[in-house]
């Protein structure tokens, strides 16, 4: 009633017997509202002052702990033609086991006895490389037979050439031993013509000295002659010598000259052999890698390259596959400006996509569904999205992520910075502030110790 006419209707009606009338007029009523505002006042106050951690938001997705834990491709090294799949989709494998197998498409390779055909020459190649070989153990063992001839013949010759020498000599004490009986013929000859002419003497006995004079300067003149032709057996001697030097210099150099002919051929073929050896090699491994095995223990995600007959290059991705032993993390993206926050070791709460979860950010320990994680990398240079990257691995002393939870899965972080007042941190976010920068006392410690 507002009571705006000058008839009052509630004095002349009673309005007591009413039940709303009571409930509106009773003083009980005020009373309890009032203590339930004074109660909700100091409520709030208290409120105020409890503690509540300060926590930094992000989204992330699963991942593995180990980058050979992660899931991959299998790409062939060689182009090639699929042939035949061995394995489907969602099928377990081991380390080694076959996927698929290939075709060449490079005719260089078509040959079917290629790898026999290479041997061939490898061994055709190795003969070559024995021929050589004896080729020049025959030839160092001509170098030793010609230059032990050579010793020989030279000393051969300076034997020749004393000899020639000595008899020199001796054609010499010979040729004087005429001359001295050459004048002693004649002296007689002479003493026998003087007396003749004293009349002392016979005609008969000059003539006998004349002959014997005669006869004795025939011996002069013919050992004069052996003398001669002495001399001349030593410079034949001496051009001996030099012949044999010349001679047999030039038989071992022609026989070095082909011994390094050899040694170079010997080079040559051990090169081609070593080439051979090589592409050899290069066909066996290539023959190999006609059939894709898979890298380790893993089950098939999905076949890149289907069907039978597809062509493809080398590098190309041909399946998918994901490791069967790995263990979870969660790689979760920071903000630039929050990233000095974020430390090794910090603790962050993870909450799995699909997974029930009652999340109270600021009192991680009455949230319910989320699961405790720790900071074991952080990204050094941002990344496409303009965040860095954080790694998160399981808290040990918490309880364990649970099995249900793949590869791939979304994730959702909260990073537990310092425990600040409810209104603090009211007072932070109306004011747009960041969390408070602080360092954790382990990494303090660390600090301290080093």
């Amino acid at each position: 009633m507002l009571n705006i006419s000058n008839n009052k209707l509630n004095k002349k009606v009673s309005l007591h017997h009413f039940t709303s009338v009571k409930y509106v007029n009773s003083k009980q009523y005020g009373k309890y509202f009032s203590r339930f505002l004074l109660f909700v006042l100091v409520l709030s106050i208290v409120v105020l002052f409890l503690p509540w951690t300060q926590n930094i938001n992000a989204k992330g997705a699963v991942t593995t702990l180990q980058p050979n834990q992660r899931p991959q491709t299998i790409q062939s090294q060689i182009p090639g033609r699929i042939e035949h799949w061995y394995v489907q989709e969602g099928d377990f494998v081991k380390k080694g086991d076959t996927i698929l197998r290939i075709s060449e498409i490079k005719s260089d390779y078509f040959d079917d006895q290629l790898l026999q055909r290479t041997d061939d020459q490898i061994q055709a190649k190795n003969n070559s490389v024995n021929a050589y070989n004896n080729k020049l153990n025959a030839l160092q063992m001509q170098i030793t037979s010609l230059q032990q001839e050579q010793q020989l013949k030279y000393k051969q010759a300076q034997n020749k050439l004393l000899q020639s020498k000595l008899k020199v000599k001796s054609d010499s004490i010979a040729f004087e031993a005429e001359k001295t009986n050459y004048k002693v013929a004649e002296q007689q000859y002479k003493r026998e013509l003087t007396l003749q002419e004293e009349g002392l003497k016979a005609v008969k006995d000059v003539e006998a000295k004349r002959v014997k004079l005669q006869e004795s300067q025939s011996k002069l003149i013919a050992q004069e002659n052996k003398l001669i032709s002495s001399k001349n057996d030593v410079l034949n001697a001496q051009i001996d010598l030099s012949s044999i030097k010349v001679n047999y210099a030039e038989k071992i150099s022609k026989a070095r000259s082909d011994l390094s002919t050899a040694e170079s051929s010997l080079l040559d073929a051990k090169v081609e052999v070593t080439k051979l050896e090589n592409t050899f090699s290069n066909y066996k491994k290539r023959s190999s890698l006609l059939f894709v095995t898979a890298p380790q223990d893993g089950f098939i995600n999905k076949a890149i390259k289907g069907g039978i007959g597809e062509i493809f290059k080398e590098g190309e991705a041909l399946v998918g596959i994901m490791p069967a032993n790995y263990t979870l993390a969660v790689e979760t993206y920071i903000k630039p400006i929050d990233l000095p926050l974020i430390h090794m070791g910090e603790e962050f709460r993870v909450q799995f996509d699909g997974w029930p979860a009652i999340v109270f950010s600021g009192w991680p320990n009455v949230s319910y569904g989320t699961y405790g994680a720790k900071v074991v990398a952080i990204e050094n240079f941002i990344s496409a999205n303009g965040k860095f990257r954080v790694l998160l691995a399981p808290d040990e002393s918490t309880h364990d992520w649970p099995e249900a939870i793949r590869v791939g899965s979304g994730a959702r972080t909260i990073a537990l910075l310092n425990d600040v007042p409810i209104w603090f941190e009211l007072w932070r976010q109306l004011n747009g502030f960041p969390p408070n920068y602080y360092q954790p006392q382990t990494t303090t410690t660390v600090k301290k110790k080093k």
